[in-house]
């Protein structure tokens, strides 16, 4: 559930709502409606503030602030979003009659309210960036303790890889990269969000995407997501060439089947998977620059899609022995028709990068 969707604004609404309700109880005579509706438009209000719905701009320029700086410029600036939240709600409230007090009244929010609206907005805020930390449906897993015990399951791995960001280091810096890394990963977010995915873990340059089997295969989902985040890169050229002087772009592996699905650590939680599905898609993805292929989807996950996406065509590449396997595995080529098959010679300068950088083994034993 992303911060575009209906139903993440329904929940703000209903959570602002309930401590509107709560600041009746403990400030008044009890829960009334008014203080219902102006819980709840102060809390979208600075939840909207929050996730960049307006003045995103400013927020960012307060990120590059000193940390006091940044933190003292932060709260003020939450505090001048409640007291205009709190006006415009008891200006609509006192228009429509909710209210029965004279407009100042209804629009100037109380001395005793203001750090209560700022303590719960400080609760909300909390809860999100740890969503956002271990992303959306991790979050809810663990909440709900779905993975306490071990669990098998059947899902769908996207591995994508940046291609070249090693020679990108060495020639810009290791800052420069982490800046490159950070706009490609935040550019992949929207397309695996669309396309229900979930992002597990990123790994150096590598993201990985999964989902349930049942819906990564459905609509090809897991085919679409994609190719939805290589036309996002590639959609937005002169921005990413002025930026960086390159056009990112991605290799990618498709392969699925049972892991075990558990909650891990003590001090850090995380939900990881365990089988060999994951080393597999991780070798897959490395024959990528093998085959010269930007993606590459195994017959374990081809097989079961309903159909392709539109504009997608698959090329059978044979079978090929992973080391650590002892099954060859049947690999297919993706590519889209407007699009060349090949990554190209930034593939051969990138080649063997991996096994220095992450252990994996060489392909094809």
């Amino acid at each position: 559930m992303s911060s575009g969707t209906a139903t993440f604004w329904i929940i703000i609404a209903a959570v602002s709502a309930s401590f509107g309700a709560l600041h009746g109880f403990l400030f008044s005579d009890g829960p009334n409606l008014a203080g219902i509706l102006y819980g709840t438009g102060v809390g979208v209000l600075a939840i909207a503030y929050e996730r960049g719905v307006f003045l995103a701009g400013y927020s960012e320029r307060l990120r590059r602030l000193p940390t006091p700086a940044y933190v003292a410029a932060a709260e003020v600036s939450l505090v001048l979003v409640i007291v205009v939240g709190m006006a415009l709600t008891g200006l609509l409230l006192w228009t429509l009659g909710i209210v029965e007090k004279p407009l100042m009244g209804a629009v100037t929010p109380k001395l005793s309210t203001i750090p209560f609206a700022l303590a719960m907005s400080a609760i909300i805020v909390s809860v999100l960036r740890v969503r956002d930390l271990i992303g959306g449906e991790t979050f809810l897993n663990l909440i709900l303790g779905r993975y306490h015990r071990p669990v098998r399951e059947e899902r769908v791995f996207l591995f994508l890889d940046l291609v070249g960001s090693t020679a990108y280091a060495a020639r810009h810096g290791d800052l420069a990269a982490q800046e490159l890394l950070k706009a490609v990963f935040s550019a992949i977010a929207e397309p695996v969000r669309r396309h229900r995915g979930q992002v597990d873990d990123y790994v150096g340059d590598q993201v990985i995407v999964s989902w349930p089997f049942a819906r990564g295969i459905e609509r090809a989902r897991c085919v679409a997501c994609i190719f939805a985040i290589r036309r996002a890169l590639d959609g937005d050229r002169e921005r990413w060439l002025a930026r960086f002087g390159l056009v990112p772009e991605m290799r990618a592996a498709l392969h699925g089947g049972s892991v075990v699905t558990a909650e891990v650590g003590v001090d850090r939680h995380k939900i990881a998977y365990f089988g060999d599905v994951m080393n597999a898609t991780a070798r897959l993805e490395g024959l990528c620059r093998e085959t010269r292929r930007a993606v590459l989807i195994s017959d374990a996950v081809l097989a079961r899609l309903p159909h392709l996406p539109e504009g997608i065509e698959a090329e059978a590449l044979g079978a090929y022995r992973l080391r650590g396997r002892s099954e060859a595995m049947t690999v297919h080529a993706l590519a889209d028709r407007d699009r060349p098959r090949s990554v190209g010679v930034s593939v051969e300068a990138d080649a063997g990068r991996r096994v220095a950088e992450r252990g994996y083994a060489a392909l094809r034993g």
